[in-house]
C-alpha cells in the first residue's frame, strides 16, 4: 500500500507560506506557514498532522482488538499531542 502527501513552500521562513495536499485530495493545497506552526495563524502544520495520524492510528488498532475481542466499541474518540522541543 502506498499514500501520498505534498507540500509546496515559497519564500522564506517566517514570511514565507505553503500548502500541504495528499492523493485523496482530503487535503488539497491547505495553507500552513510560520504563523500556524510556531503562533497562533490560520491552518495547519506538521505536527498537528503527525498528532491526528497517531489519534486516527490508535482509534482503528483500538477498534480492531476489540473486534478480535467480539467487541464493537459505539465510538472511539482519541485525543494525541505532539510537542516540539528545541535540544
Amino acid at each position: 500500500m502506498k499514500r501520498k502527501g505534498s507540500a509546496i513552500w515559497h519564500g522564506g521562513l517566517k514570511d514565507g507560506k505553503g500548502s500541504v495536499s495528499t492523493q485523496s485530495g482530503v487535503l488539497s493545497d491547505t495553507q500552513y506557514s510560520f504563523g500556524t506552526r510556531f503562533e497562533e495563524g490560520i491552518g495547519t502544520n506538521p505536527e498537528e498532522l503527525i498528532a491526528a495520524a497517531h489519534a486516527a492510528c490508535f482509534s482503528m488498532a483500538l477498534s480492531g482488538q476489540l473486534g478480535n475481542a467480539g467487541l464493537t466499541a459505539e465510538s472511539i474518540n482519541t485525543t494525541a499531542t505532539v510537542t516540539l522541543e528545541k535540544t
